[in-house]
């Protein structure tokens, strides 16, 4: 029998008169009886600095690099109390400046260690935190400050020219703006001629050193943040989250981890280049700063992220789908530069490893040998002493999850959950063979369970049990910001309904097969699930992303492919086209081989017919170099891509419809 990773503490319902059937309640094993109690003196984020501060003083807090000589140069750290310090003199100086308590305050700009002295600040004196992704356009930021009635922006030096942007109008509802280094004196003039203060950072903090005030810090039930979701379309939705979401979810985590050998420790090393303004980062922040372990920010270029894990050596990774698919792509790069004999002992200790690993050896006793001559270049690749690597965002595919957990020398688990939930809804066991393509089991303060949706044929009750996700505990969110009708129609008796299609394993883990939103029926009535199908294709080699578009009143899908830059060279090279990259993407020959690419993939991985991509534009550039077709966390935003690519569309339908005649 399957080992239990979750426990059902009620039992599913039939539906009648029309409502959907729900399935059984399931917990995690902690919680088996109820939730356990949150016995711990952290009542709000600030708390769990305070406290670190205290314990921790001078441990590494947060590092960053420094450009020397052009060339970026060495981490340089701030221990907790340097990091608290400075907190209090922004916090100081916001209460001199008249920001009252509850006000919301927003953060502009990419990761650093001023935007984390910001967040805690406002932590200190009960403001609302309010982030602004550093990737969005003036539209979204310009909603957000007005939607949010955002008094105070802490805004990096490259965003400032955007936040004074004439389109971005409600900047004129600010009373301040501190920037995170030094505004140019055109831009201070031009804040000052809008009726709004402006400061430069060393400015505010000796403002603040000069005007020390008494701390107003928060109650549990206050919000802590309210975080806007990027969405794949439409307004972005202000999530509120209050301080006893967060600090039941640290907890929840602080559980979790005593269950297994390898603790954290303070040596622990995060590299932080996921945006701050989304959850999953912000929560594994606010995790090491419970800990009195250290955060290193990225540089600011995720092309050049691997320099970066070279010089900080972090132990921890985090990171969507697609920077695993990179890291992946880059060992197949490195392999196929070898020789024969080199490729094959690496595929016999590969499957050697993978079958030990199978037979419930830990990954680090399941061949030392192979760690040694094969994956510890992977695990150089990465710094060279990364523990753990946490994949989320969305469903990581089956073969890059395994090739991640052989290869990397790594503990490797995916998760799964919402801005909605605070981050985690559901977490995987590491070195746990069985939870690969799943995303582990409910979290410690979490229940779950699955409503049907009949349009799509999902039965919560059949088997395997499928449907929507519904999702109920202590770090749920309390709604969207002035938006009740949008609050009660994801929350419903106190569920939470998320919109992913959920599949429940035996053995209690959870499977994504699907989102709710993104399946289209073609004309011969067959559903199609997008998202999946692009996971699928995305890990064709000759591809770096891929877009898959349906229509209901056509039979056949079409997509829009991103080519991998350096392998559409070398087949240019092995084909004797002697033509430059963009020249090559308009070729009929490379369109049809990326086609029969696709294909192959599509056999290997045992696609039904009407899954088959019949059509493709091929794109040069990337997806995240065109302004507005990504969301922050990498998403794609489907109708911005359609109105991209929709006369290219067209064209592909046209053409398709004329080779049936």
């Amino acid at each position: 029998m399957d080992k239990q990773f979750a426990v059902i503490v009620k039992d599913g319902i039939k539906g009648v008169n029309g409502k959907p059937s729900i399935g059984p309640v399931y917990r995690n094993l902690l919680a088996k009886d109820d939730f356990p109690p949150v016995e711990f003196d952290l009542k709000s984020t600030w708390d769990v600095f305070r406290k670190s501060v205290e314990k921790y003083p001078d441990n590494k807090m947060l590092g960053r690099r420094e450009l020397v000589d052009g060339k970026w140069g060495p981490y340089k750290w701030k221990t907790y109390k340097t990091v608290y310090n400075e907190v209090l003199d922004v916090a100081s100086a916001l209460r001199a400046s008249g920001i009252d308590a509850g006000c919301k305050v927003g953060i502009y700009g990419a990761n650093c260690p001023q935007w984390i002295v910001s967040m805690e600040a406002c932590n200190a004196q009960s403001y609302i935190t309010v982030p602004l992704y550093d990737t969005l356009g003036p539209g979204a930021v310009n909603f957000i400050l007005d939607h949010a009635e955002v008094d105070v922006v802490f805004v990096q030096d490259k965003k400032v020219k955007e936040l004074l942007n004439p389109e971005c109008t409600h900047t004129q509802r600010l009373k301040l703006i501190v920037c995170f280094t030094l505004m140019t004196e055109d831009e201070k003039i031009k804040a000052e001629s809008m009726g709004i203060k402006s400061y430069a950072w060393s400015e505010f903090l000796h403002m603040g050193s000069k005007n020390p005030s008494e701390l107003q810090t928060p109650k549990q039930t206050d919000i802590c943040t309210i975080m806007y979701t990027s969405g794949t379309s439409g307004d972005p939705k202000g999530v509120i989250l209050t301080h006893e979401n967060a600090t039941t979810n640290i907890r929840g985590v602080d559980l979790f981890m005593e269950q297994f050998e390898d603790k954290m420790t303070v040596d622990d090393v995060y590299i932080s280049f996921l945006p701050l303004a989304h959850i999953l980062d912000r929560m594994i922040e606010e995790y090491f700063f419970r800990n009195g372990a250290s955060v290193g920010f990225y540089h600011g270029d995720i092309n050049a992220l691997r320099d970066d894990l070279v010089e900080l050596k972090p132990t921890f990774l985090a990171g969507v789908p697609r920077v695993l698919e990179r890291i992946h792509e880059g060992v197949l790069k490195g392999l196929e530069e070898v020789n024969p004999r080199r490729r094959k002992i690496f595929s016999i200790l590969y499957n050697h490893k993978l079958k030990y690993m199978k037979a419930g050896y830990k990954h680090k006793h399941a061949s030392p040998l192979a760690d040694m001559l094969a994956f510890r270049k992977v695990k150089n690749r990465l710094g060279g002493r990364i523990r753990l690597i946490v994949s989320g965002g969305a469903p990581l595919s089956t073969e890059i999850e395994e090739f991640m957990r052989v290869t990397s020398c790594a503990f490797v688990a995916q998760g799964y959950g919402l801005t909605e939930t605070c981050g985690l809804a559901t977490l995987g066991f590491p070195d746990e063979m069985c939870m690969i393509g799943t995303v582990g089991s409910p979290f410690v303060y979490t229940e779950l369970r699955l409503e049907e949706v009949s349009d799509m044929g999902y039965d919560p009750l059949a088997n395997p049990p499928r449907g929507e996700i519904c999702v109920k505990g202590k770090t749920s969110f309390v709604g969207y910001f002035k938006n009740p009708e949008l609050t009660n129609e994801v929350i419903k008796d106190g569920w939470f309904h998320t919109g992913d299609i959920g599949e429940m394993q035996p053995n209690g883990v959870l499977k994504i097969i699907d989102r709710k939103k993104h399946l289209i029926k073609l004309s011969q009535g067959e559903y199609i699930a997008l998202e999946y199908l692009e996971k699928v294709y995305g890990i064709t080699s000759i591809l770096e992303d891929i877009w898959i578009y349906g229509d209901s009143f056509k039979s056949s899908l079409v997509a829009v492919g991103v080519p991998s830059k350096e392998n559409a060279e070398k087949w240019a090279h092995q084909n004797g086209l002697k033509v430059t990259y963009a020249e090559l993407c308009k070729l009929t020959q490379f369109r049809d081989y990326i086609l029969s690419e696709l294909k192959s993939t599509a056999e290997r991985n045992k696609l039904r017919g009407f899954e088959y991509i019949k059509g493709i534009i091929v794109e040069p550039k990337t997806f995240e170099g065109e302004k507005d077709l990504l969301t922050a966390t990498m998403k794609k935003r489907r109708d911005k891509l359609l109105n991209r690519y929709k006369e290219g569309i067209d064209n592909l339908y046209k053409n398709l419809a004329a080779r049936k005649r």
